[in-house]
């Protein structure tokens, strides 16, 4: 998608305040005891009373409004009975769309207590994102944000999972640019076109390299096993840098 008008710009805002309130509000009832299922259900009633749709649902039939992973789980974990514990680092995901304009947006939250590599991890999970949607502008090289992120991660003693990209999104969960790396891709020449709607996702890694997909056909695991944390925004490209539209209000 590209943004050419208000009228655009503020179906995908509309859509991306649902979407991040949907996340904030599940986010505030995690607690110990509650499964990933009623939290999902939680995310349903929220987007629904917006009229909006689960992307997840609609365009892949997944099975559960939103995306909940646990732990060893580090994206598209099914929404069930597992009981959300004590210290555990729970991923969120949570995309949808309305009048056909879709958007995304994620983030990992720690049940205390958390052990502190991993209370830094989110936080520096957090600031990989926020780094790389600052590389986010018109003209700029797309492969910016994988090098700015790798930078920031090579500094820190962080892995990158490499198989788990950002993409292009507005008028479906997942179009062009359909792979957006978020690590150094020298293979990477396209430039960021004015008004291109896209998420920045980097999965943070204290070893991860990969993702590999579980036996229910929708669950993906790091391989490495290590601790895994995933910070997502849409945001639109101008020519003074990036417009995030996944906000809360």
């Amino acid at each position: 998608m590209t943004i050419t008008d208000m009228d655009d710009l503020a179906g995908l805002k509309d859509i991306g305040r649902i979407v991040a309130n949907t996340l904030h509000g599940m986010a505030k009832a995690i607690e110990p005891g509650i499964t990933t299922r009623e939290l999902d259900e939680i995310g349903r009633g929220m987007l629904e009373r917006e009229g909006a749709e689960s992307a997840p649902e609609s365009s892949y039939r997944f099975p559960g409004a939103t995306c909940i992973s646990i732990n060893e789980e580090i994206a598209h974990g099914i929404p069930g009975p597992r009981v959300i514990k004590r210290g555990d680092l729970v991923n969120i995901d949570v995309s949808a769309s309305k009048n056909g304009i879709f958007a995304d947006t994620g983030a990992t939250f720690r049940v205390d207590p958390v052990k502190s590599p991993l209370d830094r991890l989110c936080r520096d999970g957090r600031k990989a994102m926020q780094i790389g949607i600052s590389q986010v502008g018109a003209d700029r090289p797309l492969a910016g944000i994988g090098n700015a992120i790798g930078r920031f991660a090579g500094d820190r003693g962080y892995t990158l999972i490499r198989n788990l990209a950002s993409h292009g999104i507005g008028h479906a969960l997942h179009e062009y640019p359909e792979e957006i790396p978020t690590w150094p891709a020298r293979s990477e020449r396209r430039r960021i076109s004015k008004g291109l709607v896209l998420t920045v996702e980097p999965f943070l890694s204290m070893g991860g390299l990969w993702a590999s997909e579980g036996e229910d056909g929708w669950t993906l695991f790091s391989e490495p096993c290590a601790p895994v944390v995933q910070y997502e925004h849409t945001v639109v490209a101008t020519e003074t840098g990036a417009i995030v539209v996944t906000q809360p209000g």
